[in-house]
């Protein structure tokens, strides 16, 4: 089995293995894996963080009131007014012909992503190659095919784009971009904490992504540094849609990195989109602090799920007046008062006092400069990510031979 392990410094991984804590994690609340609730028990998750593949899922049979109806809002962000969520063309686009293997960015349980070259306009792309067989083994069809359909949905310049898809009769391949500039966590490791205006920064690009996804009635699930790639602009991709799903209403599914889950979910109860701008108070709160608002010295999961229900925020002194009170707007676990569930939805978010002096539309078109530019010497340059062993390519593109598993993945 390939070693799902996740490694500091690299974003970009081939699978999630169930582990029992967090190797290699310098973080100061020794953030615990991403959880996901069985029909019989829980898991301790690990994230395959960048391009990793998401975790087991399984909807609670359980039927809670349901939450306040997110208000259908008016999208501030300046997406594009022709967006729907019609799927691209992405499918069989590609084959394995078509790209030249350069080097490893990433290990998972189900296989690896790697550096490629383009034959036909020599860019560089990340390819990610997932094992049939291991994916069935590990009950990962459902959830596979899930992530690339939420994929190829979505097209937005602070996301990571699928650019297709195809497969043979051992792997499934999917054609991503490369996101040279390594991971948010690995520079907010290096700073300890931003200042205000730096935070503020990449708050605002995840924001306006959020937004976007919500407009397609899609919630992220899994937001927090390890999944936002730098490009080497500077500016935001949020990778792995592992945990991403299609929620018109509510959902009840316990998934999600337990530093970010939000109280509704820990109390296993019904929840709407407003769980993301709930994750984007910890993303905040994190980048601003260096640690997550209710981490615990021991790294117990109940003592932390306790905290999160209880909702007692501490804010450091330094923090801006203007930030902590778009903070206790979205951290409350009361989702009647939560910015992002209200009337307004999204627009008490971005028309908060914190983001006054933000232009979102030159944000959306990246014409506002980064804060941080991360060294990256050309189109080739994957020094942001970990080195790792290579193996023999000769197992990929077998076209001939028994195909058991090729039916389950219609999508690819």
């Amino acid at each position: 089995m390939v070693d799902g392990t996740r490694e500091q410094g690299g974003g970009y991984h081939g699978g999630r293995e169930e582990t029992s804590s967090r190797q290699g994690q310098h973080h100061p609340s020794a953030r615990n894996q991403p959880q996901q609730q069985q029909s019989s028990h829980h898991h301790q998750q690990q994230q395959a963080q960048g391009y990793g593949q998401q975790a087991t899922s399984a909807s609670r049979n359980v039927v809670n009131r349901p939450l306040s109806a997110t208000a259908s809002s008016n999208v501030l962000s300046p997406t594009p007014s022709n967006t729907s969520s019609t799927s691209r063309k992405t499918s069989s686009r590609y084959n394995l012909s078509d790209f030249t293997f350069i080097r490893t960015l990433g290990t998972g349980s189900f296989g690896r992503v790697h550096l490629v070259r383009s034959q036909h306009n020599s860019r560089s792309y990340a390819v990610k190659v997932l094992s049939k067989d291991r994916v069935v083994k590990m009950k990962q069809v459902e959830h596979t095919n899930s992530e690339r359909e939420m994929l190829e949905r979505v097209r937005h310049p602070f996301l990571v784009n699928l650019w297709g898809t195809f497969k043979d009769t051992k792997n499934l391949y999917m054609v991503m971009d490369f996101v040279a500039g390594g991971e948010l966590f690995s520079l907010l490791r290096k700073s300890q904490r931003f200042p205000d205006p730096v935070a503020k920064f990449f708050a605002a690009e995840v924001a306006l992504a959020l937004d976007y996804l919500h407009s397609l009635d899609i919630i992220y699930r899994d937001l927090k540094p390890e999944n936002i790639l730098l490009g080497a602009d500077g500016h935001v991709k949020i990778t792995d849609f592992g945990f991403a799903k299609h929620v018109p209403d509510i959902t009840w599914t316990l998934c999600g990195t337990p530093d970010y889950l939000a109280p509704e979910i820990v109390q296993s109860r019904g929840y709407n989109k407003s769980v993301d701008w709930y994750a984007l108070g910890v993303l905040m709160f994190e980048m601003l602090a260096g640690y997550p608002p209710f981490f615990t010295e021991d790294s117990n999961p109940m003592r932390l799920y306790e905290k999160i229900i209880a909702g007692k925020v501490r804010y450091p002194a330094y923090f801006a007046p203007e930030a902590k009170d778009l903070l206790k707007s979205l951290l409350t676990p009361d989702i009647t008062k939560r910015f992002g569930n209200l009337a307004n939805g999204s627009r008490d978010i971005f028309g908060h006092v914190w983001f006054q002096e933000v232009d979102w539309e030159r944000l959306y078109r990246k014409e506002i400069p980064a804060p941080y530019v991360p060294k990256v010497e050309g189109d080739w340059d994957a020094s942001n990510f970990d080195a790792y062993p290579e193996v023999d390519l000769s197992e990929y593109g077998n076209m001939t031979g028994a195909d058991p598993h090729g039916h389950l993945f219609p999508l690819f």
